[in-house]
């Protein structure tokens, strides 16, 4: 672990394993050789910590998402093995820089947003707090598509993340497991009348387990995260290649890649909805497989006591699939009745859901489901008529009831609820926010919530601070770390301690140099990547995440234009300079918010190049918004936008982060805003908008227009937009925008909550221009962040879903 060991493996790994020498100019093989430097180094932990948990017979949990959004392991993993300053001077006597080497990584991008970035945080809790936990995932070739934008627009490029390899991960293929697709069911009835039944005739690919370390904090646990990938059975068809047919003769092996060849394939055709499922089976047969081989290594067919020592955690609805594949793999594959299956199957399934969205809630042709998953349905089926037999029993004669209940959705195409066969499969269902949970039980899973009570549950979720302020924020860590210990680095309640120092100058002007030494690193990002020049001394006005009507960026640049309104009029009397940073990727299909992205762009162009907004106003889009870039945007932001429509948003993680680097929120009562308020007080927070409950009420009679017409700066707001004033080019561009706005039937009311959001964003500005005032705020928001440790997530999740023992890990 000293830095003489360490730079004669980096020299060793680069000459002789790599087989470069001192002609090799690229930094990437250097980055290879310090990887593998010091993946020898979490090896041994990693098996001690394996044994530690054969020895004593663990409990473990398993994490299924179809979704784990890594980022870039090399900082996170000198922060855990506490090797920062022995690689800083290892790389300094080989003439290497660490900071170039971490820029070379490149970001493991299986993940959309935040439900992927809410699983990794979760790893590494879990391995901090010694919990037996092994994450399961899909190894996708493609992750989450880059982003740039051309002519104001979102263009997608392929993330091919892993085309340079990826040197923390380790190749299982002793693993392998057969997955199957198509085919059909036979049945035979055996001596003693028992009917078997076999799934024939099918497709089968192979899924190969890859291994990537988790090490927790500095405790010498390593857990394991193991992502498959899909290969063919067979590399190609002999016969059809001998016959000319080439193309053919290669067709299994590329149908077996596909499967895990791109996160989130575009489900708008057939086939990408058959991709789409694929995947899902992919993961949770693939999973539950290793799983029980596992067991028989250790206890043979006896599955007594498998309840007692496994569980599984479905994050959202994607992994349902474990639920009838369970069934299966216990009936067809090892001979167990019907009852003994159900009894394992519904005591270790538990259900996280992360949407309020009903769209979102999958569900599947029966059609589809059956030509492709054809011993499955007929699981399925049997689930939901002894399922509704239960409901008959509870609610006599209520066929409104059983219809609404029932796992089958009923119609000319009959679907499968996902969903709804993961909270009846399930002794757990928990949402991720106090708002989110007590919404999925008064709305969209009342009648599950009337029959079972004690299923629900809530979690609230969290971040995990070692990512997202000890590796990502040291300047802000090392001032922490001054002040108060460095205890909470693993116990994240103990920034209350900073709350007494607020009235410290002396302090507060510390923590004024930091967060400015931050703003400057996210202005030379924003400089890089945009081509536009924030003042660190402005307020840095932050919205990122995905792009969706519901999270409302298209709020946020109405209030822009508002701004550039009042400029432009003469209203600028106690201004504050703002920079507005806006970033996030809209899905490939979904039009609405890609057009919101390109007025972002639009209104953009024209601010930045107008004379008048000069030192006062600036605004950036941010391209290929991506964990990284997080990790440089959160510790640098003043004022955190979490503006969703009050009940769509389930949580909120992007929150928790900003909240942690000392960014005061602007948002709604919505998801975890409503938790953040009230750790930080009411006079911390930027109120405005709608409750859930007023969002309700006022959809029956919503009238936009009236609201327009009665608020003279929306209605300069929507007259620049109509006018054409940020397309002058392109006539009609923006008309479905302005649609949505005037629409009696926008569902995410906001016109509804303009006037509110320009009030908040007033006392905002007000509140930044004393500067004493606004740092006393900053303090208070990560002294008060202590809530939103993941490591607390994890302990609540163990406590009351796994019940698992923490195992120290041997030889630390």
């Amino acid at each position: 672990m000293d830095p003489e060991s360490l730079a004669l493996d980096i020299r060793r790994y680069f000459g002789n394993f790599l087989g470069r020498d001192r002609h090799c100019h690229s930094a990437h093989y250097p980055y290879q050789a310090l990887v593998l430097a010091l993946r020898d180094r979490l090896m041994e932990r990693w098996k001690n910590t394996s044994y530690a948990y054969e020895a004593q017979d663990a409990k473990h949990a398993y994490y299924l998402s179809l979704e784990f959004l890594m980022g870039r392991a090399l900082n996170n993993a000198l922060l855990n093995l506490g090797m920062g300053e022995t690689t800083d001077a290892a790389l300094r006597n080989l003439g290497l820089d660490l900071e170039e080497l971490i820029d070379v990584e490149h970001d493991a991008g299986l993940g959309n947003g935040g439900l992927g970035r809410l699983a990794a945080c979760f790893l590494d809790s879990c391995a901090t707090l010694q919990l037996p936990v092994v994450g399961y995932g899909i190894r996708y070739a493609y992750g989450m598509f880059r982003q740039h934008i051309e002519g104001s627009r979102q263009v997608e490029e392929p993330d091919h993340w892993l085309r340079d390899g990826h040197p923390w991960e380790l190749e299982r293929p002793e693993h392998t497991h057969r997955v199957r697709y198509y085919g059909r069911t036979e049945r035979h009835t055996d001596t003693r009348g028992r009917v078997h039944v076999s799934w024939v005739d099918g497709h089968d690919v192979l899924a190969v387990p890859y291994d990537v370390a988790v090490p927790g904090y500095r405790n010498g646990t390593v857990n394991t995260l193991r992502l498959w990938s899909s290969a063919a059975t067979d590399e190609f068809d002999l016969g059809e290649f001998n016959s000319g047919s080439y193309p053919e003769s290669v067709a299994s092996k590329n149908a077996a890649e596909n499967i895990t060849m791109v996160l989130y394939p575009n489900d708008a055709s057939e086939n990408g909805k058959e991709l789409r499922l694929r995947q899902q089976y992919f993961l949770a047969s693939a999973s539950l497989q290793d799983i029980l081989a596992r067991w028989l290594q250790n206890h043979g067919e006896d599955f007594s006591r498998f309840a007692e020592k496994n569980c599984f955690q479905l994050n959202d609805t994607h992994p349902s699939c474990a639920v009838p594949e369970l069934m299966r793999l216990l009936m067809d594959e090892h001979g167990l009745e019907w009852e003994e299956a159900w009894n394992i199957t519904s005591r270790t399934m538990a259900y996280t859901n992360h949407t309020l969205l009903p769209e979102a809630l999958e569900k599947w042709s029966v059609r589809l489901f059956g030509q492709l998953l054809p011993r499955l349905l007929e699981i399925v089926y049997e689930i939901n008529a002894r399922f509704l037999a239960e409901v008959a029993r509870r609610w006599p004669g209520d066929n409104g009831r059983l219809a609404r209940m029932s796992l089958i959705e009923e119609g000319d195409d009959p679907q499968v609820r996902m969903a709804y066969l993961a909270i009846v499969g399930s002794f757990s269902v928990n949402g991720v926010a106090e708002l989110h949970s007590d919404l999925l039980k008064q709305g969209l899973f009342h009648d599950f919530y009337e029959l079972w009570p004690g299923k629900f549950n809530n979690k609230t979720n969290g971040v995990t601070q070692r990512r997202w302020l000890a590796a990502a924020n040291p300047e802000l860590g090392r001032l922490i770390d001054a002040r108060i210990g460095t205890g909470w680095v693993t116990r994240l309640d103990e920034l209350r301690g900073l709350a007494a120092l607020v009235d410290d100058a002396d302090f507060r002007q510390q923590w004024r140099a930091a967060k400015r030494a931050n703003k400057a690193r996210l202005a030379a990002l924003v400089k890089r990547d945009c081509e536009v020049d924030f003042d660190p001394d402005a307020l840095f006005d932050v919205q990122v995440k995905r792009i969706h009507e519901y999270k409302r960026q298209l709020l946020n640049i109405l209030h822009v234009i508002h701004l550039y309104a009042r400029i432009k009029s003469g209203g600028v009397g106690d201004w504050t300079p703002r920079c507005v940073l806006i970033g996030g990727k809209a899905a490939p299909g979904y039009f609405m918010a890609k057009r919101i992205i390109t007025l972002i762009c639009k209104v953009a162009e024209v601010v930045n190049t107008d004379s008048d907004m000069a030192g006062r106003l600036k605004v950036a889009f941010l391209p290929n918004y991506r964990v990284s870039a997080m990790e440089i945007i959160a510790p640098g932001t003043d004022l955190s936008e979490q503006i969703s429509t009050a009940g769509k948003e389930a949580s909120g993680t992007g929150n928790m982060k900003f909240m942690m680097n000392g960014a005061v929120t602007i948002g709604t009562l919505d998801g975890a805003n409503i938790e953040i308020r009230e750790e930080v007080g009411d006079d911390n927070f930027f109120l405005f908008g709608l409750t859930a409950e007023e969002v309700e009420a006022t959809r029956h009679s919503y009238d936009p227009n009236l609201l327009i017409e009665a608020d003279p700066d929306l209605k300069r707001v929507m007259t620049l937009i109509e006018s054409g004033h940020f397309n002058q080019f392109e006539p009609g561009l923006f008309d479905p925008v302005i649609h949505a706005i005037r629409s009696p039937h926008d569902p995410w009311l906001v016109a509804a909550d303009f006037r509110a959001y320009v009030n908040a964003q007033d006392r905002a500005a007000a509140a930044y221009r004393d500067g004493d005032r606004w740092t006393r705020m900053s303090i208070l928001n990560t002294a008060c962040s202590g809530k939103f440790s993941t490591d607390r997530t994890m302990q609540e999740y163990n406590a009351e879903i796994w019940k698992l023992a923490p195992v120290a890990a041997s030889g630390g």
